[in-house]
């Protein structure tokens, strides 16, 4: 009734003293004790690896296990949108409420939610980290920008929702084909939820419709594949203003996505200063206010419908998947003068901004996957599907949704004060800070440059990658970055809340070894910074992931 296998599945296992047919589960399952013994040395083995954890940029500082225990024996459920109970009544929609409105505040967007008020912010926790916020980001500008209209009809037989597209502009054929910007410093979650909703970038509508002679940055050369960045990571504004200028002029549809802590560099945007360069072009090629028109008739019923939208013609989406949960108590700090400097505006105070996501597995420190997805009321779509079965709107990405990610959150905004995430914030900061000293006193006494480098209030410094050994001692994460051209291999650090200075002096101990940094493979080599997908929408993808969400 069952298969069998053709060869042996695992050589060996991660976890040492644990061998794969202690763990291989059969039509029998496994002795008490077999169990027993493959959970203790799994935790020994976690417990060894967070105590030099360092590469990546979750919190282990974790405080769970007393609060969530006695969840763990229910399935909580958040199915559907969280302003809506519905009928699968094992949820935590009430507390899920709570931390949306806490982050609406601290957004600087008008809460609480409001159907009626569509200066009011929607949003949801969400399933996945910041990828699913991008994702749901780029799914609502692709189809409010696409023009698309939502709307109910009744009958007295029937309910039905009703996708509505616009009348074709007879004056400009690209009104309602949306075309994306990002960076080359942005998450490959950005390019990788394009690809699934067929969105084109830039440079995909560029390389079919416009020569390179049309090249706004550089007349004659090829269009680059992103919106340059800044070596330090941030987006290079001028030319992303250039670019945007080109294709508003062009008739379409602008959608941005900006970075508010760039997964490897740390790097943050200048989010205000880009709306301050772009407002002007959105309003010059009317962006700002336009008018949508539709058929006038129903196309099931024949019944008249509404006729006119009037919506802006660009999205501006902030990736903040730290930056957006640390950043805000930064600026707090700086206001109380704790700190000399903090990162730009970034939220809801910019009318601009339309959508920002945020990791709650970061600053947050949630023991999985999860975040936050923000908007403003006015900007959301209603989904295309209102189910009798589940009793509330599927407005969200997942559909069913980890209940217990609402505790979480609601937990450590409950026991994390402002003053206390204030004193995190600036503690972080100022170990970041010492991280690049020791780090740099290792370069000069190596007298070797190791590319020590650490982009402005990042919590994270970037160096040469060392050996295996060392990497996986402290599970480093490595990017493949080209700098000048050429291919160098690097690793970084994230100073998170568990890591200490004792935890870092020992790095550099590590690092100090004759053998600790090997010659890297083809070092210097020059390298194509992207591949292109083949198909009648091309679209670039990056040549290295660019770090983790």
């Amino acid at each position: 009734m069952v298969t069998q296998p053709t060869q042996p599945a695992y050589s060996s296992s991660a976890v040492p003293g644990v061998a794969p047919a202690d763990f291989r589960v059969g039509a029998d399952g496994l002795p008490p004790e077999t169990i027993a013994r493959v959970h203790e040395r799994f935790l020994a083995h976690l417990s060894e690896k967070r105590a030099t954890f360092l590469g990546y940029q979750t919190d282990q500082e974790l405080e769970y296990k007393e609060v969530l225990k006695d969840y763990l024996n229910f399935h909580l459920n958040n199915v559907g949108d969280p302003f809506q109970p519905g009928n699968f009544t094992i949820n935590s929609k009430w507390l899920e409420r709570a931390v949306l409105d806490y982050y609406a505040a601290l957004w600087n967007a008008r809460w609480p939610h409001d159907d009626a008020d569509p200066e009011s912010y929607w949003g949801y926790i969400t399933s996945m980290g910041s990828t699913e916020g991008n994702m749901y980001a780029l799914w609502n500008a692709r189809d409010y920008l696409s023009g698309k209209a939502l709307h109910e009809d009744f009958d007295e037989y029937d309910q039905h929702l009703v996708y509505q597209l616009p009348r074709p502009a007879t004056n400009n054929p690209n009104a309602y084909t949306p075309v994306l910007f990002y960076s080359s410093d942005t998450h490959y979650s950005i390019v990788k939820d394009a690809l699934v909703l067929g969105i084109q970038t830039f440079h995909s509508i560029a390389r079919q419709k416009y020569g390179d002679a049309h090249n706004p940055l550089h007349s004659g050369r090829p269009w680059p594949s992103e919106v340059p960045s800044t070596e330090t990571g941030q987006t290079d504004l001028a030319a992303l203003a250039k670019l945007v200028e080109f294709f508003a002029a062009e008739g379409y549809p602008i959608l941005i996505c900006l970075n508010y802590g760039t997964t490897f560099k740390g790097a943050y945007d200048d989010v205000a200063r880009a709306c301050d360069l772009l407002a002007p072009i959105f309003e010059r090629y009317g962006l700002v206010n336009r008018q949508v028109r539709y058929d006038e008739t129903d196309p099931y019923s024949g019944r008249p419908v509404h006729d006119e939208d009037i919506r802006a013609g660009f999205w501006l989406h902030v990736d903040g998947a730290l930056g957006a949960a640390h950043m805000p108590f930064m600026e707090m700090a700086r206001a109380a003068d704790n700190v000399s400097a903090c990162g730009p505006v970034f939220d809801f105070r910019l009318p601009q901004v339309s959508s920002i996501s945020m990791s709650g597995h970061k600053w947050i420190g949630a023991p999985w996957p999860c975040g936050i997805y923000m908007t403003r009321t006015k900007l959301q779509l209603r989904a295309p599907a209102d189910p009798v079965y589940i009793g509330a709107r599927d407005s969200t990405f997942a559909g069913s949704r980890n209940g217990l990610s609402a505790v979480v959150f609601w937990q450590y905004l409950a026991t994390h004060s402002f003053d206390r995430q204030i004193r995190k914030a600036v503690t972080l900061a100022e170990l970041a800070g010492y991280a690049h000293e020791r780090l740099q006193q290792l370069q000069a006494d190596r007298a070797e440059d190791l590319w020590v480098e650490r982009s402005p209030l990042a919590l994270t410094v970037r160096f040469r990658r060392p050996s295996e050994d060392i990497v996986r001692k402290y599970s480093l994460s490595n990017e493949r970055l080209l700098v000048s051209g050429t291919e160098r291999e690097y690793s970084h650090i994230y100073i998170m809340e568990h890591v200490t200075a004792d935890l870092i002096d020992a790095l550099v101990r590590d690092l100090g070894r004759p053998d600790a940094f090997p010659r890297q493979r083809g070092e210097g080599a020059v390298v194509p910074r992207v591949r292109a997908v083949p198909g009648s929408e091309e679209i670039s993808v990056p040549y290295e992931g660019r770090g983790f969400r």
